[in-house]
């Protein structure tokens, strides 16, 4: 690092990284019909996404007990990862254009530092990192199955206390109202993305500083959120 205060921009991933919505949709179609249940509807199911399961499960049926939800949970995850083994096209998770230039061009800045908050596994991560190849970039790493869901704030803190980077100088990258309020909650600037699950009007309300339309408009955002520092 230079003489610079560090910075440190955190990424969200499903809808803000990588295009996962055919395999979250087909993961919860299979894991409904696995229990003989109906599956949610495509709105619903997005709606959820970005929470960890046994809080996304609970919103999709409020009224299942606990040991229901535990069910719905673990035939989501093997019908998730029967999918990926599966080859099965739905699975693929492309990143979104232009997200690998990104997450290179920062991860060449000697002042910035990169950190994951996502409401995956620690399975499912590390499969897009074996997929993709963009693991190295992220010098902090936080997953679902260590934290409270978003918009808890446990992710952004333990990523804060890792780096050592000052909350005024860190940025989260989301696509969901759950993340935005996950960085407000920690104290931390929050950027919405146009691409993903929520609406940009929510992420405004949410407390996002701003909505990217695209990944060619991150360097301007976090200049105006770092200006000269």
């Amino acid at each position: 690092m230079t003489g610079a205060a560090p910075k440190l921009v955190i990424f969200d991933v499903d809808g803000t990284l990588v295009d996962s919505q055919a395999h979250i949709l087909a993961s919860m179609t299979w894991a409904f019909e696995a229990l003989e249940m109906a599956p949610p509807d495509r709105e619903a199911t997005l709606s959820i996404v970005g929470l960890s399961l046994p809080e996304a499960m609970a919103r999709l049926v409020p009224d299942a007990s606990d040991g229901l939800n535990a069910r719905l949970v673990e035939a989501y995850k093997d019908s998730f990862a029967a999918l990926r083994r599966s080859g099965n096209q739905a699975a693929q998770s492309p990143l979104f254009p232009g997200a690998m230039e990104a997450l290179h061009a920062l991860a060449a800045r000697e002042d910035v530092l990169l950190g994951v908050a996502t409401g995956k596994s620690r399975r499912g991560l590390d499969h897009l990192f074996d997929l993709h190849g963009f693991g190295p970039l992220f010098h902090t790493v936080q997953v679902a199955d260590d934290h409270p869901s978003k918009p808890h704030p446990s992710m952004v803190l333990t990523c804060l206390g890792d780096t050592g980077v000052a909350p005024e100088n860190a940025v989260i990258l989301g696509d969901t109202t759950y993340d935005i309020e996950m960085g407000r909650a920690g104290g931390i600037h929050a950027i919405g993305v146009g691409w993903g699950y929520h609406a940009g009007a929510a992420l405004k309300a949410a407390g996002a500083t701003e909505i990217l339309p695209d990944f060619k408009a991150l360097p301007q955002a976090l200049s105006g959120i770092w200006g000269t520092r």
